[in-house]
């Protein structure tokens, strides 16, 4: 049985389509072909929420070389390639009206885009009706960097988050962000590093996608915009980040991608995906102290995973890491600060030191996860 032939037969158990009104819609799966087309074939109001990842039309000219004389492997892709900007602006006004009809009325809609495209993506979304909620600067923490020293570099992405009108209701977890970045506020910039490592997919030993996005950016928006059950579809869906994700996080999702090759990396990739239990999806309703870096920043880049078991050094107390960085003891529940500070009926408490982790070697300070993280992600 070949890689296709597994990942349908694991897949087929967990597809069940999902009634909206009178008509049905295939959750779970991946559509193949062109998105304009498969958004038209989807009923009226059906979908909670769209990222969308569209082609940024980057318009490179020419070969780009490293100093040393290495080929920097670019977007070279004939699906980001359109004769003229008239050409781009129309391919996104037709899939922003299907994207537009297909969402329900308190739906929301993400785009994702770099200074090549996000200004006119803007412009085109508010043309259509949409309500711009907010820009979100996804800063990376390794770029990469300019190797012609002709400009800055080029060191973040824009994200637009927008509703379907200036009144429209939309979801938004703000306590759950709040505590994913250690009860402060979260903020516009977001500071994730670009996909690399054991993440970044390969085939053949050479990217399987050239743009291929973070988990930990999915994570976020899924977790703020979201909730367990909700439909989010991915019209340019690529090596299935959003499906992934999605899984994990105990939402439905449906993809559409045209390119035979990053259909049959997403389909793997997703059936062997592992979603979280139900009493680590539990997301907090709740507020205090911030270091360099927040825990919830790395639960979502996968450095402590939800339901994972923290104990304090002399193990009193057990808690439970929940998908939005908070912990459970009990029927209690709070930031690593927080929880630390209650269990000793204590005034204040630095989890980081507090909380341990049972890693095989006998119990470590979380703040090892933290330096971990730090060095991994040196600019």
């Amino acid at each position: 049985m070949g890689v296709m032939e597994r990942v349908a037969s694991r897949r087929k158990k967990a597809v069940a389509p999902v009634e909206t009104g009178a008509a049905t819609i295939p959750v779970d799966s991946l559509l193949r072909g062109d998105c304009i087309a498969q958004m038209a074939a989807l009923p009226d109001a059906c979908i909670d929420m769209i990222f969308a990842d569209p082609p940024y039309n980057l318009q490179l000219g020419g070969d780009l070389f490293r100093p040393e004389g290495g080929r920097v492997d670019a977007v070279d892709n004939d699906w980001d390639k359109f004769d003229t900007l008239g050409a781009y602006d129309r391919f996104t006004k037709a899939w922003l009206t299907q994207a537009r009809r297909i969402l329900k009325p308190n739906g929301t809609i993400w785009v994702i885009g770099s200074y090549h495209n996000i200004f006119r993506v803007g412009a085109a979304l508010q043309d259509e009706g949409f309500w711009i909620l907010n820009d979100i600067i996804w800063r990376k923490a390794n770029p990469m960097p300019n190797f012609k020293g002709t400009r800055f570099t080029n060191a973040h992405e824009t994200l637009i988050w927008a509703s379907q009108g200036e009144d429209a209701r939309y979801t938004f977890n703000y306590k759950a962000m709040k505590t994913l970045n250690d009860e402060l506020q979260m903020r516009s910039d977001w500071v994730l590093p670009i996909c690399g490592g054991q993440e970044r997919l390969k085939r053949n030993g050479t990217k399987a996608h050239p743009t291929q996005k973070p988990e930990a950016l999915l994570y976020r928006v899924l977790l703020a915009c979201t909730k367990p059950g909700d439909v989010v579809l991915d019209p340019f869906f690529g090596t299935g980040t959003t499906g992934a994700v999605a899984k994990r996080l105990g939402r439905r999702w449906i993809g559409i991608e045209r390119e035979e090759s990053y259909i049959e990396v997403a389909l793997e990739r997703i059936a062997d995906a592992l979603p979280l239990d139900e009493s680590a999806l539990t997301i907090m309703q709740s507020a205090k102290s911030q270091p360099k870096v927040a825990f919830g920043t790395l639960v979502e880049t996968g450095y402590c995973q939800p339901g994972t078991v923290l104990t304090d050094l002399k193990r009193r107390w057990q808690a439970v890491v929940r998908a939005d960085g908070s912990l459970a003891v009990g029927t209690d529940s709070g930031s690593i600060h927080k929880m630390g500070a209650t269990l000793q009926g204590a005034p204040s408490c630095n989890g980081w030191t507090f909380w341990h982790l049972d890693a095989g070697e006998g119990l470590k300070p979380i703040d090892t996860l933290r330096q971990t993280y730090l060095l991994a992600n040196e600019p």
